[in-house]
């Protein structure tokens, strides 16, 4: 990736935090009148235009202002953003319903599909190491605008229906990163274009694993997501070797 200066890593959280919460292509005004950046409004659109080029921004063909490509999501998730921690509250009672279900492994792996689907208001999915998919919250993702698409919707829906697509998708998914972000943008499928999918691995035995996450759009809410995840899959590997 090439080198941001500050001020540019600036703008693009700004953009990115923006685009996250609004899911609107983000204008040089409101950076101005948000965010104390400490510039003009034309050197902001200045250094729009080059984040533009370098491939960290997009300009949607309908409008004046920029949003985040995949590139720059993966910046601010791995240089600029900063996880939440999850309140006490919240992870006892997560807790306490994973490992009331310990015992039954079905049971377990619902209730951790449930947790983040529920949590996150989006889709939450398991494969377990037999292959077997879990997911629960298809309805939450039609509260993200990215979804009011049918065909982006019909599209990750059947792929609970045809398994090897799904089984394809997490494929691509190498490396050693204890989380796994996939960009729909960096996929050859025109309508996971606005989603993203995370997920990482848990431990079904020494020698097996299985597979936890949930699939939203691509501006999902990371510092919130990433540590979700994490925990619900640590409390997971906690359960099972009870």
């Amino acid at each position: 990736m090439a080198d941001l200066t500050d001020r540019q890593q600036a703008l693009l959280k700004a953009i990115v935090e923006e685009y996250i919460e609004f899911a609107e292509p983000v204008g040089s005004e409101v950076i101005e009148r948000k965010y104390n950046l400490g510039v003009s409004p034309a050197t902001i659109r200045i250094e729009m235009v080059r984040l533009t080029d370098m491939g960290y921004l997009r300009q949607p063909h309908t409008s004046a202002g920029r949003a985040p490509t995949s590139m720059g999501m993966r910046f601010y998730i791995q240089e600029l953003m900063k996880e939440k921690q999850l309140s006490v509250t919240t992870e006892v009672s997560i807790k306490e319903k994973l490992m009331s279900q310990r015992l039954k492994r079905e049971r377990l792996i619902k209730e951790a599909v449930s947790a983040l689907a529920q949590r996150l208001d989006m889709l939450g999915l398991a494969i377990d190491d037999e292959g077997v998919v879990y997911y629960a919250g298809a309805a939450n993702i039609l509260d993200w605008p990215e979804f009011y698409d049918i065909d982006v919707t019909r599209f990750v829906l059947s792929l609970f229906d045809e398994n090897p697509r799904l089984q394809e998708i997490i494929g691509r998914a190498v490396g050693s990163d204890p989380v796994h972000i996939l960009f729909g943008e960096d996929m050859e499928f025109e309508y996971l274009r606005p989603t993203s999918f995370v997920f990482t691995k848990y431990d079904v035995t020494l020698e097996r694993e299985g597979v936890i996450g949930v699939i939203g759009p691509a501006r999902m809410n990371f510092p919130l997501v990433l540590p979700y995840v994490k925990y619900v899959r640590n409390l997971l590997n906690e359960a099972i070797r009870v």
